[in-house]
């Protein structure tokens, strides 16, 4: 595929040059971040597949959330190509490919981009980052945690439960990407002043001098995304339902006791402290509600993003979610029997390609 046309929008004000982003893996995450950062006047380049790239090279993308933004970031603003070489231009690197992908574009970042680019793992799990530092040394290589998911459009809006998104062949004039949840980015400290450099209308980041800590604390709660996967309800269902919030409860506990094994204290990714969070989860739902209504807003139709893998047939990332906890618990001699039963259905539900299983918080 051929790159499309390019030009820099104009930001407000009369500061130095916006750096160069290249979102290395432009899925969900980065298209709709990559989408943000253009239309506020940064050039950005979209590397990733044709599938993804092509309606973006020809109609620009839609940018929505639950909040009612509403943003078309018109294709004049970004560059799209599968060329690996569009690497050489960048002053950033947003690595936003799936776990299983991180080492081959750490390869690509080393063989194209700038020794002087600073690279950001906007990745799930906590070994992608230290894998990218480990084959970029010398380099400013940083994580960062994105606490929203993002959804394709068509995808929100088809019955996803049906799997319809999976065989519908139809493309929208313009590709949407709809951010389903709340939260602002977290990157690790580090010189540039990125954080404040980055931080746009509708897109906001802070810096934390405990990355690794505010990555326990998300891995925490993305334990739910594979509980959401086998549930085949959206989010805002599954926590109305009292005895998911109990199974996701014993779930927490459960990785909570191994990290302590292991000396790691989870930075909270919500007002609450996580040792909390199974508490608040055992609440009868009008309580639950109440108090979890002033520290998350969803989408009503969200699901997660292990839900849309199995949606659409590929394969999750539950090897850098319920895999690390069990890792952990076998490392410490701690038991960890539900992130082993929750990672053996997915693993079925993968095999089958038939989306969601639908299963019972008693079956797991």
């Amino acid at each position: 595929m051929s790159t499309a046309g390019f030009a820099l929008g104009q930001r407000s004000g009369h500061g130095p040059r916006p750096p160069h982003v290249v979102i290395a893996g432009a899925g969900a995450i980065g298209c709709f971040c990559g989408g943000l950062w253009a239309a506020a006047g940064f050039p950005v380049t979209l590397l990733g597949r044709k599938r993804v790239l092509e309606p973006i090279a020809g109609k620009g993308l839609e940018i929505t959330d639950f909040s009612g933004l509403s943003k078309a970031v018109p294709a004049r603003l970004l560059r799209c190509s599968e060329d690996p070489s569009v690497l050489s231009s960048a002053d950033l690197v947003v690595v936003a490919v799936k776990s299983s992908a991180t080492a081959e574009m750490g390869q690509l970042i080393a063989q194209y981009a700038p020794p002087m680019a600073t690279v950001f793992s906007f990745q799930n799990g906590l070994a992608n980052a230290s894998m990218l530092q480990q084959m970029l040394p010398g380099r400013d290589v940083r994580a960062a945690v994105v606490p929203f998911n993002v959804v394709p459009a068509q995808m929100q809006a088809a019955d996803q439960g049906a799997g319809a998104a999976a065989s519908d062949s139809r493309e929208p004039q313009r590709l949407g990407m709809h951010r389903a949840s709340s939260g602002n980015i977290v990157i690790a400290e580090g010189p540039g002043h990125w954080a404040r450099r980055l931080s746009v209308p509708d897109l906001a980041l802070k810096e934390s001098d405990n990355i690794a800590g505010v990555q326990w604390g998300k891995l925490l709660i993305n334990l739910n995304n594979a509980l959401n996967a086998l549930s085949g309800l959206t989010l805002v269902d599954q926590l109305q339902n009292r005895r998911w919030r109990r199974l996701m409860a014993d779930q927490m506990v459960e990785a909570l006791r191994v990290m302590q094994a292991a000396g790691i204290e989870p930075v909270s990714t919500t007002p609450l402290p996580a040792w909390l969070s199974p508490h608040i989860l055992r609440l009868p739902t009008w309580a639950f509600t109440r108090i979890a209504a002033q520290m998350l807003t969803i989408d009503p139709k969200a699901r997660s993003s292990m839900a849309q893998d199995l949606i659409l047939g590929r394969v999750t990332e539950v090897e850098a979610l319920q895999g690390e906890i069990q890792r952990l618990g076998l490392t410490h001699g701690i038991a960890t029997p539900i992130c082993d039963v929750v990672i053996q259905l997915i693993r079925q539900a993968e095999m089958k390609k038939a989306g969601l299983p639908r299963v019972e918080p008693g079956q797991i």
